[in-house]
């Protein structure tokens, strides 16, 4: 048995003082703890859940021009999905989803973590994101048309094992020729989605940025919305209506406008650029309403590099969330989001997936920046 000794633990539950004690990867007490065999002084620091990113994209790297990777071989994609698998939870995130990637890469990835064959936090993946012929991200997705087609198309991921059927709602910044706001897969193709992803109780997420999109997405029953650019009150109140999911990605727009004359296509950031402008309202609809917010970055778009994933909870803040509500989303709810009972808090019987900071989380979003030692399942691995 390990023990934090002497630390505070901080979680969506509130803040307290006490020792934790973790055994065969998962938390078995919180409080007053006995002798362990091993400990890690956490005097003066603070013992947090890791953090859960649910909007990764493992094959990519960050480079300024991502249509790039369509050069390169599943090889490559292979070996950077590992390198930033190990930057991802020396950061302190404890579990990724990724939300496209190609083939089966990203759920492959996730075995081979499961089994300790790489280090890296706990992978959920979509495996190829189900779009329209020519849509957003085609050329590292399943392209389907039509109810039937795209209903297929969804059944295939879910056969390599997928935990989360992903689509494009609407165009996309980073696709040339793609319109970021206009609607892409149909009602009617979004409704077969859902119902081909649910027969199996796996849960859908959808990339919209435009309202119609949006809109469509939530009516057709997805789990969660990734972006919402352009939400208005409208869309926020839908949402909240229908319990769905938002997931903002700030850091994705942020690093993109942030980064010009950088090699970032013309294209990708006259639209990022306008997006941005947009972006910020949605956090005030958001609140307003009452949507649900779950934390994720679409890491590895330009300059979204994982060793960087936690300046997002800074980002969250800076767009109006407190700490709190922002530790919230990227723990508690974005686990709930993903469907995982057992992690997410500080608490017995939960996975020792832990991180122990310098500051204090609850209160400054940028305390998650350079954890002092980060607990993956158990195993020490930063």
């Amino acid at each position: 048995m390990h023990v934090l000794r002497n630390g505070t633990v901080v979680d969506a539950e509130g803040t307290r003082e006490a020792d934790v004690a973790i055994e065969d990867g998962e938390i078995v007490a919180v409080g007053d703890v006995g002798r362990g065999d091993s400990e890690t002084d956490a005097s003066g620091r603070y013992v947090a859940p890791g953090l859960i990113d649910a909007h990764v994209h493992l094959m990519m790297d960050g480079r300024p021009d991502v249509a790039t990777a369509q050069d390169e071989s599943a090889f490559d994609h292979a070996y950077i999905a590992a390198a930033n698998l190990r930057e991802a939870v020396e950061a302190g995130v404890t579990t990724v989803r990724d939300l496209g990637a190609n083939g089966s890469l990203a759920i492959d990835a996730g075995r081979a973590v499961e089994e300790g064959r790489i280090v890296g936090p706990r992978v959920l993946a979509a495996g190829e994101n189900v779009v329209m012929t020519g849509g957003h991200g085609h050329w590292f997705g399943r392209e389907a048309d039509g109810p039937d087609e795209v209903r297929r198309a969804a059944r295939e991921q879910l056969k390599r094992g997928a935990d989360v059927v992903k689509c494009m709602a609407t165009g996309g910044v980073l696709t040339e020729g793609a319109q970021t706001g206009a609607p892409e897969l149909t009602p009617e193709e979004l409704e077969a989605l859902v119902d081909a992803a649910s027969a199996k109780g796996v849960p859908t997420a959808a990339h919209a940025h435009g309202k119609e999109g949006l809109l469509n997405a939530v009516d057709a029953g997805i789990t969660s919305i990734e972006h919402g650019t352009f939400m208005d009150r409208e869309a926020a109140e839908a949402m909240a209506a229908e319990g769905t999911y938002w997931v903002p990605t700030a850091s994705a727009l942020k690093n993109i406008v942030e980064n010009p004359d950088a090699g970032i296509p013309e294209s990708a950031m006259a639209k990022a650029e306008d997006a941005a402008e947009a972006f910020a309202s949605s956090f005030d609809h958001a609140e307003a309403a009452g949507v649900k917010v779950a934390m994720g970055t679409d890491a590895g778009t330009p300059f979204n590099y994982f060793r960087n994933i936690a300046d997002e909870l800074a980002y969250m803040a800076e767009f109006g969330m407190s700490p709190e509500a922002a530790l919230e989303a990227a723990t508690a709810t974005a686990a709930e989001l993903c469907g995982l009972d057992d992690v997410g808090y500080v608490a017995e019987g939960y996975r020792a997936d832990l991180v122990v900071l310098e500051g204090n989380p609850a209160e400054d979003a940028d305390a998650w920046a350079d954890p002092a030692a980060v607990f993956a399942d158990g195993e020490r691995v930063a």
